[in-house]
């Protein structure tokens, strides 16, 4: 799939304020410092298009993208922000959760890990919270520059042998900053849209 419109929407901060048009939506899901934002505007081509912070936690909001005027790409606030006050914490969980459990338009998630270190528990809940619910995700490896190209794919299957994973289970080792992994990520969600709208 090529990239050939991306334009940001709106910024939700309840899902009643999420668009009201009947678009395939596909998260983007991670923990505050997975890099998200860079992510997002490296698959889209976009050099800043989602704000990119040096403070994890900054997406707070469910952020809207129109892309090839075809789908919504969803960028969900980021979990596990140490530094965020508890209350603060618990309004973008309650927020997460009620997107991802009542949201028509869902399809799909992005569901980002850092591909240099062993998942968190958060990422463990949410990846078994996504099993469990049967939506469809690709599990993302970002930062994979930072690890030697020959010890990328033993970086990857460490991580999916932890998270107990199946072995057809879509997973892509990253970088904002190269650009690896982008062709195939747009693979999945190409692939995933068409499976839907033959649906």
């Amino acid at each position: 799939m090529k990239i050939l419109s991306a334009e940001f929407v709106l910024s939700a901060g309840h899902v009643s304020e999420c668009p009201d048009v009947e678009v395939p939506e596909i998260a983007m899901s991670g923990r505050s410092n997975v890099g998200k934002s860079s992510l997002l505007n490296a698959v889209l081509g976009r050099r800043a298009l989602a704000k990119v912070s040096g403070t994890p936690g900054k997406t707070q909001r469910l952020n809207f993208f129109v892309v090839n005027e075809r789908f919504h790409l969803v960028d969900l606030p980021g979990y596990g922000y140490a530094k965020a006050s508890a209350t603060a914490r618990n309004q973008w969980a309650g927020m997460m959760q009620q997107y991802l459990r009542t949201r028509r338009q869902l399809v799909g998630v992005l569901q980002l890990v850092d591909s240099r270190h062993d998942p968190s528990r958060e990422d463990r809940e949410m990846i078994e919270w996504l099993s469990t619910e049967r939506i469809p995700f690709c599990l993302v490896g970002t930062k994979a520059d930072k690890i030697a190209p020959s010890k990328r794919s033993a970086a990857m299957r460490r991580i999916t042998d932890s998270l107990e994973l199946p072995p057809d289970q879509p997973v892509v080792a990253t970088s904002s900053e190269t650009g690896d992994g982008r062709s195939e990520l747009l693979g999945w969600v190409g692939a995933l849209l068409q499976e839907v709208e033959q649906d």
